[in-house]
């Protein structure tokens, strides 16, 4: 399916031209591996994403070009000659293991987009590589399907995340111990601002590399840029310091988002925490089907360790860990102030997103505390799902109780789409996911998908430009 342009979100340059910009090569011999790809039976287009491909000129390329770029992974002019596959080590379910990297992955492009930021071209099933650990490198196309699914929905809620780029179908049937098999075969193309992880700089300590760590964080201020450290940081001059703010102020807005689209990622692990600040990597995600702290994405995390309402607390965790790396060139106190930031950044976060999707303008992180507690004490009480929570309550209306009188004074935001007249919200829960893939594995129809993907667009029109992420500089004329 194409997924047709709509309208572009306000942190989305569109109309760009290509501009192929590669600086991982500059780290090329220490942070990846060259590889090839896959050579596969078949290359069937079932999705690309001409909404971001505009951002980054590519939406004009034809079907058989598109295919021969996500496809066959011929490299795009002036890009990587070779894809990378990237170390890093991570803790997995905080057990630390040092063999890990792109094992069905690798970079395969970077460019600039119109607001000069570079992005990443990464795939998902593209084939083994050194650190595939005896894994086919395969992805099932029930995978790329769900990974469609959560980018969309989560854009359209105001969560910074990477972009599903392209799904082609490969034509090989796959044998997977979760799911009935032999199933369908795809490679993933995904669009995202970097695919540096907490996990590359837990490998460069591990190492003892303490001259490609340096150079490493010099790379991520130079292509990540955003605000300074607080005027009384201390060592707010060091970069390993300001890179520690940054990360820190990224997660705990990310863990807001998360929270406030009643997201469960399920696999919050080191190496899946990406230094840019946005969500990817989606395996067994879920949303919430009611506001339940210990809700759970993945059936093996049997502690509950990555529990919906645990999310932040992971999020914290895995900044320490970063914080540990750095420890290779920076002192400690500095790196446990940027720590402490954490709580104060997150509580404010999740305010302002709060009220974002409840369609009223922020008053500030103490009224918006309030407007949050009333919210979570509706949700709670009433059981009734997220979305229709936020739905039902769009601008502030038929709030009663605790909810009216914490919202008293607020200033409701633009509500005149016509997707809060519908019948009701959308959604994304398991039972729909089952149900559009039942439709693409049962009869190979692709339309219920193409439809949820321009719902979910609609769905993020009516809600209006998301709060700008934090943790980054944002060029305002241009996004």
């Amino acid at each position: 399916m194409r997924a047709e342009p709509q309208p572009v979100p306000s942190n989305v340059a569109a109309d760009a031209s290509y501009r192929a910009d590669t600086p991982i090569e500059t780290m090329a011999e220490w942070i990846g591996d060259e590889v090839a790809p896959a050579a596969f039976p078949e290359t069937i287009l079932r999705f690309r994403n001409d909404r971001h491909a505009a951002g980054i000129g590519l939406a004009q390329l034809s079907d058989a070009d598109w295919v021969k770029h996500f496809g066959r992974f011929e490299p795009l002019p002036g890009n990587l000659p070779r894809p990378l596959a990237l170390r890093y080590h991570g803790h997995q379910f905080r057990v630390y293991n040092p063999e890990i990297g792109d094992g069905r992955g690798f970079l395969f492009a970077q460019l600039r987009d119109g607001a000069d930021r570079l992005l990443d071209l990464g795939t998902k099933g593209s084939g083994p590589t050194p650190w595939s650990r005896r894994g086919d490198g395969r992805l099932t196309l029930k995978g790329a399907v769900r990974e469609i699914l959560a980018t969309e929905m989560l854009e359209a809620l105001g969560v910074y995340t990477s972009k599903t780029f392209s799904v082609i179908e490969t034509g090989e049937e796959l044998t997977r111990g979760d799911e009935p098999s032999p199933t369908r075969s795809a490679v993933m193309t995904r669009l995202s601002h970097g695919h540096i992880r907490i996990g590359t700089f837990q490998r460069l300590l591990a190492l003892e590399e303490r001259a490609h760590m340096a150079q490493l964080v010099d790379y991520c201020l130079e292509q990540f840029p955003g605000p300074p450290p607080p005027e009384d940081a201390p060592g707010r001059d060091d970069p390993a310091v300001r890179l520690m703010h940054l990360v820190v102020e990224r997660m705990a807005d990310l863990a807001a988002s998360w929270m406030v689209a009643g997201f469960v990622h399920g696999v919050l692990n080191t190496d899946n925490m990406n230094i840019s600040g946005e969500s990817f990597d989606y395996g067994p995600w879920r949303f919430l089907p009611q506001w339940d702290p210990g809700f759970t994405a993945a059936y093996f995390d049997h502690q509950g360790l990555y529990a919906f309402g645990r999310q932040p607390e992971a999020l914290h965790w895995n900044c320490g860990q970063f914080a540990i790396a750095l420890r290779l060139l920076a002192d400690a106190p500095p790196l446990i102030a940027a720590m402490e930031r954490f709580g104060p950044l997150y509580m404010e976060a999740i305010g302002r997103r709060w009220c974002w999707r409840l369609g009223v303008a922020s008053r500030g992180p103490e009224g918006d505390a309030a407007v949050v507690a009333a919210s979570e004490k509706a949700l709670s009480e009433t059981g009734v799902a997220p979305d229709r929570f936020f739905f039902t309550h769009r601008a502030g209306r038929a709030a009663e109780g605790d909810l009216a009188d914490a919202l008293a004074g607020y200033e409701p935001l633009a509500s005149e789409h016509s997707y809060w007249d519908g019948p009701g919200p959308q959604s994304m829960l398991i039972d729909e996911v089952e149900a559009i893939w039942a439709a693409i594995a049962e009869a190979d129809d692709w339309q219920p998908l193409s439809d949820k993907v321009a719902a979910l667009r609609d769905m993020g029109a009516a809600h209006g430009a998301p709060p700008l992420p934090a943790g980054h500089v944002w060029d305002t004329a241009t996004t």
